[in-house]
């Protein structure tokens, strides 16, 4: 099987883009419910210490998740490409197992197994992206890895909605339940993702040959490019806070909203903003000028927090329905951070012609950008109390909106600026 496989994808430019980018686009949704699954529970009844169990849940994976990162920086950045297959199969199984602890302790006790849980996925997005970045192609592979992880939320939510609701499996239970119907999926799939064939010459001379950086080359990157990746970081923080703010209290924004009952509105909401973004981020396929590329990448996160304010103001003037609101500021959101997580790194190296790889740049993001959601949820419980989740996120779509734009417009000149110094 393995030479016929090989001699398919090798055969053309076309069989390897569908091959990798249908891998890639499976590989990431198998994973989801392993990060988002447990979203789907609202854990009402319970509170310790003064704070919502859901929010302590949604702190220690966060926190995980952001040790996972740090540690990210340094193994992902030199991580083999080789091993890259074996490491995600053991990182979500090593997760896996934390949802069984989780399950049999009670709470509050078992909020150390979600940190555990989440302590290997944070390096799984860097990883994946391993095998597709630095190709003509990436574009358009990277595209179909987002939408993956757009319609990953609202199918981990239902995932984890249908586990509950038809296996009459308890919300503790039903993260490793829905673990388990994924393990086997997410196996097959990180097997064809180590099929992938490495960049050819033509890829590395267009987009710049990306190898494994050492402590010594992430240094001498970030020291080059300070001013613009403070700017881009905090930036990228606040946008992280609000996404993550978004796919964890989606249930009880809809339940406010008047739509609890309906399981699949995550899926039926989130599937048009995916197909919006996919064909956004694969038409970057066709522009060859990675310095005209970033330049409209960085214009298209400008656009996406525009769209969250906008919208917002529309929904609360009533000119807009809740569900086409929450589509329209789900496309704002994914807007921003598709073309920022990902693409944005991938035409920064290629324009500036320098040797690294996305994968550490963006685990470094990631590392601070996770902070900001602890920070929110604590301000939410203790300082906003008496303002409820729909409430509490319209303001914060207002404020989000506002101190992004700026930055990203701050940071466009910055990089312009620099761009033009290098070519003189």
């Amino acid at each position: 099987m393995l030479p016929k496989l090989s001699g398919f994808i090798a055969r053309s430019s076309f069989n390897f883009t569908v091959f990798a980018s249908i891998t890639a686009f499976f590989t990431y949704m198998c994973f989801y419910p392993f990060r988002r699954a447990y979203t789907a529970a609202t854990y009402e009844e319970l509170a310790f210490w003064g704070v919502q169990f859901k929010i302590l849940i949604i702190t220690a994976q966060v926190l995980g998740f952001a040790v996972s990162k740090g540690l990210g920086i340094k193994y992902v950045s030199e991580m083999l490409p080789q091993n890259r297959s074996r490491n995600l199969l053991v990182m979500v199984s090593l997760s896996w197992s934390g949802y069984f602890f989780f399950a049999l302790t009670p709470a509050p006790y078992n909020l150390i197994f979600i940190f555990l849980a989440s302590l290997p996925l944070g390096m799984v997005y860097g990883t994946i992206l391993g095998f597709l970045e630095g190709r003509k192609t990436t574009d358009l592979l990277v595209a179909v890895l987002t939408a993956s992880f757009i319609l990953g939320s609202g199918f981990a939510k239902s995932i984890g909605a249908w586990v509950m609701k038809d296996l009459e499996i308890s919300q503790f239970w039903m993260p490793f339940v829905a673990g388990a119907i994924m393990i086997i999926p997410f196996g097959i799939c990180t097997w064809l993702m180590g099929q992938i064939p490495p960049p050819t010459e033509a890829d590395k001379e267009h987009r710049t040959e990306r190898k494994p950086m050492q402590k010594a080359d992430r240094k001498a990157f970030l020291r080059e490019f300070a001013l613009s990746m403070t700017i881009f970081v905090v930036s990228y923080v606040l946008l992280t806070t609000f996404r993550e703010f978004r796919d964890n209290f989606t249930p009880e924004i809809w339940k406010l909203l008047g739509y609890g009952n309906n399981s699949s509105i995550f899926t039926q909401t989130e599937t048009p903003i995916a197909i919006t973004v996919l064909l956004m981020m694969a038409a970057m396929r066709w522009v060859q000028n990675n310095d005209r590329a970033f330049t409209i990448i960085q214009s298209l996160m400008l656009a996406g927090g525009v769209l969250i304010g906008v919208s917002t103001l529309l929904f609360q003037q009533a000119f807009l329905s809740p569900i086409v609101w929450l589509t329209m500021l789900g496309l704002g959101v994914y807007m921003a951070y598709a073309m920022c997580n990902s693409l944005y790194f991938e035409r920064m190296i290629a324009a500036f012609k320098k040797s690294g790889t996305v994968g550490f740049l963006i685990t470094y993001a990631d590392y601070y950008a996770y902070s900001g959601s602890i920070a929110v949820l604590f301000y939410k419980n203790y300082f906003q109390k008496s303002i409820n989740y729909l409430e509490f996120f319209i303001v914060l779509s207002y404020c989000i909106s506002g101190v992004y734009v700026l930055l990203v417009a701050l940071s466009m000149w910055n990089l312009r600026v620099k761009r033009r110094a290098a070519m003189e």
